[in-house]
């Protein structure tokens, strides 16, 4: 069987490259249905893109490499092609854009658009030989009990990275960029929830609350959610990025920093009231309960009792929490990989391999980590658009005879 453009990956970044990619085009996966990382998303409702997506919002070896696909493919196309297809949409916060509804809907969408381009779909197939004979790549490809000899001019790498295994998620695209001569970086779990031994925290789980969150160069002001295993909520899985391994995070329990104005005040107002039930007021209870346990503040005695120089202190450790996680929860619960095929080898405009012609890398196999809310589905796209339409235009310059 001859194709024009063999896809591996039938995910955010595949599907997207296939509606985009001229000729015939063949899109394989091992799953039993397509855009499965898509339908779990955003609790099954997929933060799609985010409005204000710039290349400062995401990590990578060479910070530059993303600026031309995401410039070239904005979350406006994106929200355009949403809006084509009749899918209702909403805000949710910080510019992420979710479906009213339910994640298949952009999953339905997106098979609808690579019909429209007459690409074809294969489920529940295996990749058994991968190889490039000087003109043309080879793949024998397991399906149904069947190997199929494929030949294709064009292959495109959209396997992801090794978040989720449970989803099937491998190295296997770093496998197949490593043969033909591309290098990849160091790869960890990112977007992902910290542990911390001995359950450290399981008095507290459950217990959530506005933080600004930092770690290596990264800071964030978003929730933090207390579990039985560490630390997650968004501020958490967003640092996780930054964090390197035996390093401390830094927690900033009053981001807004006017905690201690306002005890000075309650102070005046009703120095009676214990301290703790003040700072009830302002700081989950369960929280309050456990802080001398866990920061060493000290919370006895009435507000009248603390001096001006006791309450700075105070706040002073609330707003400076330094603790050092254990670990984090692997690719188990990550969302996406850290690092990947690293982008120096990589054309920037078409994702084409510099070492082997018509080989391209696409999503998160690459070495281009977003942030969380919105930011991987839009690389996604982008990238799956960039390369999709470099094949087009080869394909116009010398269509398969």
């Amino acid at each position: 069987m001859h194709v024009d453009t063999l896809i591996l990956g039938a995910g955010a970044a595949g599907m997207m490259c296939a509606a985009h990619a001229a000729g015939r085009t063949l899109v394989i996966d091992h799953a039993r249905a397509p855009g499965e990382k898509i339908r779990i998303s955003g609790g099954g409702r997929c933060n799609f893109t985010n409005m204000y997506t710039e290349p400062e919002n995401f990590l990578s070896a060479n910070p530059h490499f993303c600026k031309s696909a995401l410039g070239r493919y904005t979350p406006w196309d994106f929200i355009a092609l949403v809006d084509a297809h009749g899918i209702k949409w909403h805000e949710k916060t910080l510019g992420q854009l979710f479906c009213d509804t339910s994640a298949k809907e952009i999953i339905t969408m997106l098979r609808a658009e690579m019909t429209r381009a007459g690409a074809e779909l294969w489920l529940q197939t295996q990749v058994a030989n991968l190889s490039h004979d000087g003109s043309h790549f080879r793949a024998a490809l397991t399906r149904e009990g069947k190997t199929h000899d494929i030949t294709a001019r064009h292959l495109v790498l959209a396997t992801g990275g090794k978040s989720i295994p449970k989803m099937g998620a491998t190295g296997f695209a770093y496998d197949v960029a490593r043969q033909f001569g591309m290098d990849v970086t160091e790869t960890r779990a990112a977007l992902v929830p910290f542990t911390f031994p001995e359950g450290r925290f399981a008095d507290l789980s459950g217990t959530a609350l506005p933080v600004r969150a930092s770690a290596g160069d990264g800071q964030f002001d978003e929730a933090m959610l207390f579990t039985h295993r560490g630390l997650s909520g968004p501020a958490m899985l967003q640092i996780s990025s930054y964090w390197q391994e035996g390093a401390p995070i830094t927690l900033d329990l009053d981001p807004g920093g006017r905690l201690l104005d306002t005890l000075r005040q309650q102070r005046a107002q009703s120095g009676r009231r214990a301290l703790k039930t003040e700072l009830g007021r302002h700081l989950p209870a369960r929280l309050v309960a456990a802080l001398a346990d866990h920061t060493g503040c000290v919370l006895t005695g009435n507000l009248a009792d603390q001096s001006d120089a006791a309450l700075a202190e105070l706040c002073d450790r609330l707003r400076h929490w330094q603790l050092t996680p254990g670990g984090t929860e692997g690719y188990r619960t990550a969302e996406v990989t850290l690092g990947g095929i690293d982008t120096g080898g990589v054309s920037s405009k078409t994702m084409e391999a510099r070492s082997q012609p018509g080989l391209y890398v696409i999503g998160e196999a690459l070495d281009v980590t977003g942030w969380l809310g919105g930011y991987n589905f839009q690389w996604a796209w982008a990238s799956g658009v960039a390369a999709g339409r470099a094949i087009a235009q080869r394909q116009q310059q010398a269509p398969l005879a």
